[in-house]
């Protein structure tokens, strides 16, 4: 026999070993649980029958023994903070060849930098975007200047930079297909995305 095939063979018994050795079986210990659990659910269901509330759920475990699990309550709607933002603009727009923050985005993008400071886990993507006028190469920096001065707004508000990521994609994706004014304007933006 090789001395390969003989250390599989040691690789293989090992490993069956170890998984043998992680099998359990019931104790002593086990069933003086069940038992505990089984009077606990006595109790319980006792009390639940005198106020009429049941914040548990019982099922039968093995051997017919009683278990039981207790169900925590919740409220209906778990506040992430996320409802803050409803209606909240997520586009801002801006004007032809430049990268300002425009006034009338400055109430949104506060609103938005209020829900990240308190929420520090939060991480937001901003993507930046330019219409097809220029250059494919000025477009990307333009769209990425145009991200940036967004970030740079919202660390002004107090948010940490780690939460925010930016990316430009230029010209390269559009709203709007028009080679109007129109939708030259509808392209000229910057997204807020949350991750």
């Amino acid at each position: 026999m090789s001395v390969n095939k003989l250390g599989k063979f040691a690789v293989i018994g090992l490993s069956a070993a170890w998984i043998a050795g992680c099998s359990t079986t019931a104790t002593d210990t086990d069933t003086s649980t069940v038992a505990e659990d089984a009077s606990s659910t006595e109790q319980a269901a006792a009390t639940n029958d005198t106020t009429g509330s049941s914040d548990q759920a019982f099922g039968a475990g093995e051997e017919g023994a009683l278990t039981s699990v207790i169900v925590e309550e919740t409220p209906a709607a778990q506040d992430t903070g996320m409802d803050s933002l409803a209606g909240v603009e997520t586009v801002f727009y801006f004007d032809f060849d430049k990268s300002i923050v425009r006034p009338e985005s400055r109430e949104a993008l506060a609103k938005h930098a209020e829900y990240l400071v308190s929420h520090p886990d939060a991480r937001i993507v901003l993507e930046g975007h330019a219409d097809e006028r220029g250059t494919r190469e000025y477009n990307m920096a333009l769209g990425e200047r145009r991200a940036k001065a967004i970030s740079r707004y919202l660390t002004i508000q107090g948010v940490a930079a780690s939460q925010i990521e930016t990316v430009s994609f230029g010209e390269e994706v559009p709203v709007a297909f028009g080679h109007d004014s129109d939708a030259w304007q509808l392209n000229r933006r910057v997204e807020v995305r949350y991750e």
